[in-house]
């Protein structure tokens, strides 16, 4: 599978590297000359230093022959051209759009092609449905969701004094009464599937698979309190600020948002007449008092500043407020994210990289995401009669390193997986692996 990526920044580099690690071939386009010595350097891949919206480029990248072109540029315009030039010049099957202007995602170009373009992918959005999502489930951990089943995936930092630390998995497992799974710890820089005989430590990060009402009294079990909450703040107005309160005010939730621009409180006033509009400027001390910050239940922080959004969000949790949930767009940023008093963290980017990874495998793929800051992979996808999963006890199954199937749902009913389960037609598998194991398993994911 030949693939053109136009755009070599965080985006085009994730989906590069992930599509190599998979041993498919890649062309990247970018045209920064530093960027694309950069990418040179660092990815096993053709790069060209061009501009992509010519054809004389775009042929130089091999994109008559290409399965896949995919334009993620910071520019919509430059993405929606260069995919509308492709498919008028090109026999690409798939042409794939990065398009962050919200006007745009709201316009009818999302409900049919547009320039030829097969998917576009708006990360703003995806970013607010995730906030939203989180704290419908009380935000108190990052959370996987999955089709046709009530099954989630959610993390744990493992802290000193922790239920979890210095134990076995399956003496943890005898503590807990609801059944769940502990289906991947990344321990520093290391992804492990652990065993029986796993042993997890203070500083794991830890992810468990459990139903929602299984969650709720693991959680209780485990000592990890569920809070109510009603008073949310979110700290920053701009395009994912805007939404997430769009999503939340539909809750009956009481809604502040605190901003630093005059034009765009009033902007925000205005579009929502039941939330507070404050204009300040949250690295201001005095705001967290004068305001009564303290008081709300859950901060989130969605400027353009990850360094402030997580230093905020520390602050607010020692002034007193519940919860947190911070936007990061720096990947390097999510492990130390993670190690801090942040109960979630959002990353447009790995939520565009994961939307675009989706449509790319689709087939019999029904969900898919990126854990671990990349490192690997949970994927949800349906069994036809052709699988060569069907019909054999998965004891009889050789699957890569570092790869394992964490539940299977048959008729609504999710079963936890063991030696002598037999895969049938229209089951759903759920299986996590390590990136560079996912070409072994495409024989089962596409069946």
């Amino acid at each position: 599978m030949h693939t053109v990526i136009l755009g070599a920044g965080v985006v085009g580099y994730q989906i590069a590297e992930q599509l190599i690690a998979e041993g498919k071939d890649v062309v990247i386009l970018e045209k920064n000359p530093e960027r694309a010595k950069f990418i040179s350097e660092h990815l096993d891949c053709m790069v060209i230093n061009d501009d992509g919206t010519n054809v004389s480029s775009l042929k130089r990248a091999g994109t008559k022959d290409a399965s896949i072109f995919i334009s993620v540029t910071n520019s919509d315009e430059v993405n929606m051209i260069a995919c509308g030039l492709v498919a008028s010049e090109f026999n690409v099957p798939l042409k794939i759009a990065r398009v962050r202007n919200i006007d745009y995602s709201k316009s009818k170009i999302m409900g049919k092609s547009f320039l030829g373009i097969d998917l576009i992918v708006n990360s703003e959005v995806e970013t607010a449905r995730q906030i939203a999502n989180t704290i419908a489930l009380g935000a108190d951990s990052d959370v996987m969701f999955f089709e046709n089943t009530d099954l989630q995936m959610r993390n744990i930092v493992v802290t000193r004094g922790s239920y979890f630390a210095n134990k076995t998995v399956k003496d943890i497992r005898k503590g807990i009464s609801e059944p769940f799974l502990i289906s991947g710890i990344m321990r520093n820089n290391d992804f492990l599937i652990p065993t029986g005989d796993t042993i997890v430590r203070e500083g794991d990060n830890i992810y468990l698979m459990a139903t929602q009402k299984n969650f709720t009294r693991i959680f209780i079990q485990v000592g990890k309190k569920q809070e109510k909450i009603d008073r949310i703040v979110i700290i920053g107005g701009g395009r994912v600020g805007s939404l997430a309160c769009e999503y939340l005010i539909r809750t009956g939730r009481k809604i502040t948002v605190v901003e630093t621009d005059y034009e765009r409180c009033k902007f925000l006033a205005d579009k929502f007449p039941d939330a507070l509009i404050l204009n300040a400027d949250i690295s201001d001390e005095s705001v967290f008092h004068e305001e009564e910050i303290a008081k709300h239940d859950l901060i989130v922080t969605v400027t353009d500043n990850q360094e402030l959004n997580m230093l905020i969000s520390l602050y607010a949790k020692s002034m007193g407020i519940k919860r947190s949930i911070a936007l990061v767009t720096n990947s390097s940023y999510l492990a130390i994210a993670s190690r801090l008093d942040i109960d979630v963290t959002v990353n447009p980017k790995l939520s565009t990289v994961d939307a675009i990874m989706k449509f790319i495998r689709r087939g019999n793929i029904k969900s898919l995401h990126s854990i671990f800051h990349g490192r690997a992979e949970v994927i949800e996808f349906s069994v036809d009669e052709k699988n060569p999963l069907v019909g054999k006890p998965l004891k009889d199954m050789l699957f890569p390193k570092n790869s394992i199937i964490l539940s299977v749902v048959r008729n609504n009913t999710n079963i936890l997986p063991h030696g002598n389960i037999v895969i049938e037609p229209n089951d759903l598998v759920i299986i996590i692996a390590e990136k560079t194991s996912i070409p072994d398993l495409e024989q089962f994911i596409q069946g």
